[in-house]
């Protein structure tokens, strides 16, 4: 099985990038499953109803959040729809789910999304104790666990890729939108990668406008952050999975200019 994970979609341009691009994607990398980060497409912050609706024409399996989950209020009409998940490690109680189960011919494979805690801006539960409950929850009913760890300190992934080694089928960071070269197969058949990338403007700071951009930085003050625009692209990787054990065989990145 080949599963293809888009990385933090930045934007409505972004969004119609992926449209244009993602039936090529599937079918030369022949792919069974997709996961796209989407906490960033409407507008930089959030997802809309509409937004929404476009990734399912797409057929985009599973869709996972982050810190701006709640930055649109539409996100209160389809948060229960099943292939929406967003930060398990969001306080107990909150509504929408951490976690999904998706069948896929004989495959049952588990997609899960975290919240780091170092650097961000959000309250959240430990996301280490949070992702062995839910592990040690689902482990005997699927076959395939990926977990999507949307978080701003490296070392806070790479730990995690070590707590999870061999548990999990495979980790994939998403937030930096800065897609990182450490692609590996662990050992023990755990796929890891600090980060897919974005998928979003080209010429920007990680998908918002230069210029607004660098006055924060050289003056210090407040400046309302806008999307770029012109050319898109796309990053995210590929992992395969041998079925018969259901371990990672490989992982390679993929960039659409």
């Amino acid at each position: 099985m080949n599963v293809l994970i888009i990385g933090d979609i930045v934007g409505e341009a972004a969004v119609k990038k992926l449209r244009e691009n993602l039936p090529q994607l599937k079918q030369k990398h022949e792919i069974d499953f997709v996961i796209v980060n989407a906490e960033n497409a409407a507008g930089g912050m959030g997802i809309t109803k509409k937004i929404f609706a476009e990734l399912k024409e797409m057929k985009i399996d599973a869709i996972t959040m982050g810190n701006h989950t709640w930055g649109k209020k539409d996100i209160f009409e389809f948060i229960d729809d099943p292939i929406l998940i967003r930060p398990a490690n969001y306080s107990k109680g909150v509504i929408g789910k951490g976690y999904a189960i998706f069948k896929r011919g004989e495959k049952k494979i588990a997609v899960i999304n975290l919240i780091g805690r170092t650097d961000m801006a959000v309250q959240s539960d430990n996301p280490f104790t949070t992702v062995e409950e839910i592990v040690e929850k689902i482990k005997e009913e699927v076959d395939d666990i990926l977990v999507d760890f949307h978080a701003e300190a490296t070392a806070e992934k790479i730990a995690m890729k070590y707590f999870l080694d061999g548990k999990v089928t495979a980790i994939f960071g998403t937030h930096t939108h800065v897609q990182t070269a450490d692609e590996q197969v662990t050992k023990k058949g755990t796929a890891y990668i600090t980060d897919v990338g974005m998928t979003g403007a080209i010429d920007s700071v990680i998908g918002m406008d230069i210029q607004a951009a660098m006055k924060r930085f050289i003056t210090s003050m407040p400046e309302r952050y806008k999307l770029a625009e012109g050319s898109q692209m796309i990053n995210g990787c590929v992992i395969a999975i041998n079925d018969e054990n259901c371990r990672a065989t490989n992982i390679y990145r993929i960039q659409v200019k």
